[in-house]
């Protein structure tokens, strides 16, 4: 054998090693898109279903929403026809039961002062040129 027939035997070694090593790699890639295009058609054939599921999910609160809503504006407007009540209520009775009140607690005063007896004089006693507070020298004598 000559070398130029030597170096071609080589060549198609070459080759062939080549030509078996992208057909590995084909068939593994066809594989891999087979793998693939199943796995796409499940996710789509699973994800319509919960699309599906999310629309009628979404709708449904939106209409609790709006329900809410209407809730949420007819108790606003009770809360304002309480206050306006309150605020009537305070300023129709509160004025004069406070001056009734006043009237009462005035009579009260009135009738307790004529029922006590007529206030003793105090004496201050005098310690080393200091005057003793009422309360002091009554828990001096006690």
């Amino acid at each position: 054998m000559s070398g130029g027939e030597v170096a071609g035997i080589l060549v198609a070694v070459f080759w062939a090693i080549l030509v078996s090593f992208l057909a590995v790699v084909l068939v593994r890639l066809a594989q891999v898109l087979k793998a693939t295009t199943k796995l796409v058609a499940d996710v789509t054939d699973q994800a319509v279903p919960l699309l599906a599921d999310a629309s009628t999910t979404v709708r449904s609160a939106r209409t609790q929403l709006d329900r809410v809503d209407a809730i949420a504006s007819d108790v606003q407007e009770v809360t304002s026809n309480a206050s306006a009540l309150s605020s009537t209520v305070a300023s129709t009775f509160g004025g004069p039961l406070v001056k009734v009140a006043a009237f009462g607690y005035g009579v009260r005063k009135a009738l307790g002062k004529a029922d006590e007896a007529p206030a003793k004089t105090t004496r201050r006693s005098v310690i080393v040129g200091r005057t003793v507070p009422a309360a002091r020298r009554r828990k001096q004598k006690g």
